[in-house]
C-alpha cells in the first residue's frame, strides 16, 4: 500500500477531493456466447479490504465510482445494465457498512462511461432509490486525437454543440430515473487516445475546454473532470516540467471568478461568439466567459436593460458605476497552437520559485462595451450587476 500512503499524502497537501475507480470486473467472467460481455456478480472483498485500510489511515475519500467504460457497448469489455445496478448496490451497502456515519459517507458513482439512452434507462431504472449519488458518464466528442480536424474541430460552434443533446439527456435521464442523484463528466479529455499532439496542450483546446464547463453547468451537471492533470497531450501540466499548460489557467481562472449558480445568457450575434454566465464566485455580482472562435472577427458587447425582455421590466439591476474586472487570454504571437498564454497581455510564466504567476484582471470602465479580441478567451466580472438569482 506504499503508492496509495505517497498519493494521499500528495491528497492531503493539495487538498485534492478524491474519487477512486474500483474494478468492477473482478469476480466475473467473460461470457461463452457473448463477445466482450462479462457474466456474475462483482465481488467486493478486495474495495473492503481497501476501504478498511483507508479508513485506519484516516485517508479522506469522495466518492467510490465502480467501473470504468463497461455500460452500453463497452470499451473492450461490458456488463448488462441490471447486473451494474445489482453490483451498485451492493457498493452502497458497504459504503454504509464501512462508513456509518452519514456526514462522512463517499459517495457511491457509476457507471463511468458512455452515454448510451437504453443502457443508462434501464440501469437507473433498476438501480434502486438512493443507490447512486452520483451519474458518471464520459465525454470524447473530438474524436481520436490523430485526426487531422481536430484544430478546426475546436474552432467550430456547430461541431461543439452537438455534444449539447449528450447533456441534455443525461440530465433528462436523472430526472426521470434518479432524481435524488446528480449528473457528473467523471473523465472527459476531448480527443481520445491521450488527446492531440501540437493541440491538445495548445492556446486552441481551450475554446472546447472552457465552452465544456459552460456547457456542463447549463445542462444541470454537478462536477466536471478534466483527463489528465498531467499524462498524454491532454495534460494541464507538461508531463515532462510540469509547467502549466494554457488549460491549467482556464481552468484556474473559472475556479476564481465563476460560481455555482448557473444564469441563463443568449445573444443575437455570430454564433462564433459562445457565452456563459454564473453568479461571480466572490459576491457581488455576476461573472461571464467570453470564448471568441473566430480567427478574424472581434466582438464588442454592450450591457443594457432590455424593457422588452419577456414583454416586462428586467428582474435585474444593472447600474454601470463600477469598473469591470476583466481577464482577457490570448495565445503568444496570436498563434493558437501556442503552448504559452497571455493574461491581458502578459505571458503567464511560474516565478523563478515556481510560483504561479498572480492572476489580475483589469479594470474597465463599466459603462464601456466589453471588447473580445479574435481569437481570444475572456472572464469579465460586473460587481454592480444585481440579480435576484445571486442574492
Amino acid at each position: 500500500m506504499k503508492r496509495w500512503d505517497e498519493l494521499n499524502e500528495f491528497f492531503n497537501q493539495t487538498r485534492a477531493k478524491v474519487t477512486f475507480g474500483l474494478n468492477a470486473l473482478i469476480g466475473r467472467k467473460e461470457s461463452e456466447t457473448e463477445k466482450t460481455l462479462w457474466v456474475g456478480n462483482w465481488y467486493s472483498h478486495n474495495a473492503r479490504d481497501l476501504m478498511r485500510y483507508t479508513i485506519s489511515k484516516g485517508y479522506k475519500i469522495d466518492s467510490y465510482e465502480l467501473g470504468n467504460e463497461l455500460c452500453g457497448v463497452g470499451v473492450s469489455a461490458r456488463i448488462e445494465a441490471k447486473q451494474y445496478a445489482k453490483d451498485m448496490a451492493t457498493l452502497k451497502n458497504l459504503v454504509k457498512e464501512m462508513y456509518p456515519n452519514p456526514k462522512t459517507q463517499p459517495k457511491v458513482l457509476g457507471p463511468g462511461g458512455f452515454y448510451d439512452k437504453k443502457w443508462f434507462d434501464t440501469f437507473l431504472d433498476a438501480s434502486g432509490h438512493d443507490v447512486i449519488d452520483g451519474v458518471t458518464h464520459h465525454i470524447y466528442n473530438l474524436g481520436p486525437g490523430n485526426n487531422p480536424d481536430l484544430v478546426r474541430r475546436v474552432q467550430d460552434p456547430f461541431f461543439l454543440t452537438q455534444i449539447a443533446q449528450t447533456f441534455k439527456d443525461v440530465s433528462n435521464a436523472i430526472d426521470k430515473f434518479a432524481p435524488w442523484s446528480g449528473a457528473w463528466v467523471s473523465e472527459s479529455g476531448g480527443a481520445y487516445n491521450s488527446g492531440g499532439q501540437l493541440v491538445s496542450y495548445t492556446f486552441a483546446f481551450g475554446f472546447w475546454y472552457l465552452d465544456q464547463l459552460g456547457m456542463t453547468s447549463v445542462y444541470n451537471h454537478k462536477v466536471y473532470c478534466r483527463q489528465a492533470l498531467t499524462g498524454g497531450n491532454y495534460a494541464l501540466l507538461n508531463t515532462t516540467t510540469f509547467i502549466p499548460n494554457p488549460d491549467y489557467y482556464g481552468a484556474l481562472l473559472w475556479h476564481r471568478v465563476m460560481g455555482s449558480k448557473v444564469l441563463s445568457v443568449t445573444h443575437k450575434g455570430s454564433p462564433y461568439l459562445r457565452v456563459y454566465s454564473h453568479c461571480a464566485k466572490k459576491e457581488p455580482g455576476i461573472s461571464f466567459v467570453f470564448i471568441n472562435l473566430s480567427k478574424n472577427t472581434s466582438f464588442e458587447i454592450d450591457l443594457f436593460h432590455d424593457l422588452n425582455l419577456n414583454g416586462g421590466s428586467p428582474n435585474f439591476e444593472f447600474k454601470g458605476h463600477k469598473e469591470r474586472e476583466e481577464y482577457h487570454l490570448t495565445p503568444k504571437d496570436g498563434n493558437i497552437l501556442s503552448s504559452v498564454v497571455l493574461l491581458n497581455g502578459t505571458p503567464l510564466e511560474l516565478s523563478d520559485s515556481l510560483e504561479i504567476p498572480e492572476l489580475k484582471p483589469k479594470l474597465v470602465d463599466g459603462l464601456k462595451p466589453i471588447s473580445i479580441a479574435a481569437h481570444s478567451i475572456a472572464f469579465v466580472t460586473i460587481r454592480d450587476f444585481n440579480a435576484p438569482a445571486c442574492s
